[in-house]
């Protein structure tokens, strides 16, 4: 009997020593463990690598931001771009023409504000590193540019010409000078400086390619307005354009490859279009050509 309660009091003794030395092995654990977050921290702050990883993100949320500011850009262009070549297309006669030319010059200009923005966004950046962001924006630029010059003077817009368009001024005065300027106290302000939008001559040709597909459009809105040469007009202007991209090497872009089948369609069609104002132009009455070439078969 004395002996096991000796047993028990010994036991008690040990479970409470033993209870006593994980609790200070607890507390000790945490003293360090809350040291260490602190040093670790503190070394964070002051470390080169970690330093220079925030630097690198930095770097990367500036060129994605940069990144969806043009894709929104180029979308605009796009849209832009686009609306002016339906303008384009609704000249039906020289009583119209006048008009609706003046109106697509300011559409022009409309166009030209985003695509200055887009030169701002590039200043001091590699333009390739972003092109995927903008080009889509930039061919439709280029299509609708070079439809206008052709209804204007009957010729091709070329590369320099382009890039004429696609330079533009800043000012480049300070808040203070601007707030001079608009208070009328600097009349001839002379701190600008010219930018330009860099036009890669791939992406020109891509957006050249699509004109014919514009053309095409155009001579059957011309047999609708009883127009029977300019069909013929617009074929041989197509055809040169179609010999001249010929002679590109298809293997240079997919895009390119893809565009010139098109071409040749676009083409096609215009060629048949003509065939059937050439042969059957004198059997089918005038208001009823346009329904005769729609149901006409298209052949390559």
């Amino acid at each position: 009997m004395a002996a096991s309660m000796v047993d028990r009091r010994e036991g008690k003794i040990a479970k409470h020593t033993k209870e006593s030395v994980g609790h200070k092995r607890k507390s000790d654990d945490d003293f360090y463990t809350n040291n260490k977050s602190a040093t670790t921290s503190d070394e964070d702050d002051n470390s080169v690598i970690v330093a220079a990883f925030r630097s690198y993100q930095q770097e990367l949320d500036r060129k994605h931001d940069k990144h969806e500011r043009l894709v929104k850009l180029s979308r605009d262009v796009t849209i832009q771009s686009k609306r002016l070549i339906f303008l384009l297309h609704r000249i039906s006669s020289d009583n119209t023409r006048e008009t609706i030319l003046v109106e697509a010059d300011t559409k022009m200009n409309e166009i030209s504000v985003n695509l200055k923005n887009i030169a701002i966004e590039l200043e001091g950046e590699d333009p390739y590193q972003f092109l995927r962001a903008y080009t889509n924006g930039l061919q439709e630029y280029i299509e609708a540019i070079s439809f206008y010059e052709y209804l204007l003077n009957k010729h091709i817009l070329t590369l320099e010409a382009a890039q004429l368009k696609l330079k533009f001024k800043v000012n480049n005065l300070t808040e203070a000078e601007l707030d001079k300027e608009s208070s009328g106290l600097l009349p001839e302000p002379n701190k600008s400086e010219e930018i330009q939008l860099h036009l890669p001559p791939l992406e020109y040709v891509l957006g050249l390619a699509d004109l014919t597909g514009e053309l095409m459009r155009c001579c059957i809105n011309s047999i609708g307005h009883e127009d029977m040469d300019k069909p013929f007009e617009l074929l041989t202007f197509m055809r040169n354009l179609y010999e001249g991209f010929s002679l590109c090497s298809r293997s240079a872009s997919r895009d390119l490859r893809q565009k010139m089948d098109t071409m040749r369609q676009s083409l096609v069609k215009v060629e048949n279009t003509c065939y059937t104002l050439q042969v059957r132009g004198s059997e089918i009455p005038k208001h009823m050509l346009l329904d005769a070439i729609k149901v006409e078969p298209q052949t390559a």
